[in-house]
């Protein structure tokens, strides 16, 4: 039913619309990985002969970097959901938007809506894809040019993909840069034989598919240092510590766990630390000033951690740590360790009994 209201929207307006580039877009996005494809659009549309005739920009409320960017080059700004779209432009682009645009705003778009996406789809679909390449460790990643369709994100059929390998010990940020840059110039790429790419248009494989990957959320940044393995918090430090702190409790308080770094085993003082320490044992390594904390299989180090202020690791040893250690009782072993949620929930259950 969609698709034959998209072959007679484009036969409806054949006359007016052009079949080749270049062509008259309207761009939507939002962030700064948007932007980079609207700043090659740009380009193009100023350059002789470039893939761009046309380019406007729709974009959210607020201050949002696609935005200033339109603004500072003199693209029209539309707001959010756009109106006078009828017969003034061929081709629609959505990069990084978060909003779905329904089936009857598609249809004005002679040659549709195109999407860039951040991953092999159907791997990853979702809004957070970079995060979840992450965190699940994957080697591969990629971008991908689909035909937008109504109703769901992400399920259109693929115009053009390509594959990257994922560089080693990457950020989600600097995963994020790099593929913002390649999907640009996949999507300029794309757009320059568009007709053909339409023709050759394929479905998305139903086998492969993840459907899981949600928006980060700080419930995510909590860790569980009897289940997680160095390998899991390294990558979910890499995945979205640059936007929410990794936390943990320590002595009924919430500690957020700052600068990751790998830790060096030899230098603990336990002759066999990962065989006799509890997760969540602490040893504060002087030589280079790191925090190590013991988890499921080894140990990780922090540089700092924020507790009513950023402290470094040799500040929170000297000024809180240490004297903790110091004063704890011998019956109540977990307060010189880092807990995990439920962890502290128990630990505060024995503390109120105890009192009682």
């Amino acid at each position: 039913m969609w698709a034959a209201g998209c072959l007679a929207a484009t036969l409806s307006r054949g006359l007016s619309s052009s079949s080749r580039a270049p062509w008259r877009l309207l761009f939507f996005g939002s962030d700064q990985f948007a932007v980079e494809s609207l700043k090659l659009l740009a380009a193009s549309r100023s350059r002789p002969g470039g893939t761009v005739e046309t380019l406007e920009v729709v974009a959210l409320s607020g201050d949002v970097p696609v935005k200033r960017f339109a603004q500072q080059n003199r693209l029209a700004v539309h707001s959010w959901p756009p109106d006078d779209v009828e017969g003034r432009f061929d081709v629609g682009v959505v990069v990084s938007f978060g909003c779905l645009l329904h089936e009857g705003l598609i249809n004005k778009f002679p040659h549709g809506v195109l999407n860039v996406h951040p991953s092999l789809l159907p791997r990853w679909r979702g809004p957070a894809p970079i995060f979840h390449t992450i965190l699940h460790g994957d080697t591969v990643t990629g971008v991908t040019v689909i035909q937008i369709r109504p109703h769901r994100f992400d399920v259109g059929p693929i115009l053009n993909q390509e594959l990257h390998e994922v560089p080693g010990n990457c950020s989600a940020d600097e995963l994020g840069a790099l593929l913002a840059t390649r999907g640009a110039h996949l999507l300029l790429d794309t757009l320059r034989t568009l007709p053909e790419r339409l023709a050759l248009q394929r479905e998305q494989r139903p086998t492969g598919a993840t459907f899981e990957a949600p928006k980060i959320s700080p419930s995510m940044s909590w860790v569980q240092w009897e289940e997680q393995t160095c390998e899991h918090i390294d990558r979910l430090y890499r995945a979205i510590g640059s936007r929410i702190a990794l936390r943990t409790t320590w002595m009924g308080r919430t500690i957020k766990l700052l600068d990751f770094v790998s830790v060096n085993s030899s230098l603990l003082p336990s002759a066999d630390p990962q065989r006799k320490a509890a997760p969540g044992s602490l040893s504060y390594q002087k030589e280079s000033n790191t925090l190590a904390v013991c988890c499921k299989d080894g140990w990780v180090g922090f540089k700092a951690v924020l507790l009513k202020k950023k402290l470094t690791a040799a500040d929170f040893y000297n000024g809180y740590l240490h004297r903790a250690l110091q004063q704890r009782p011998p019956s109540r072993t977990a307060e010189g360790r880092f807990l995990s949620p439920n962890q502290a929930t128990r630990a505060h259950e024995r503390r109120d009994q105890s009192e009682l």
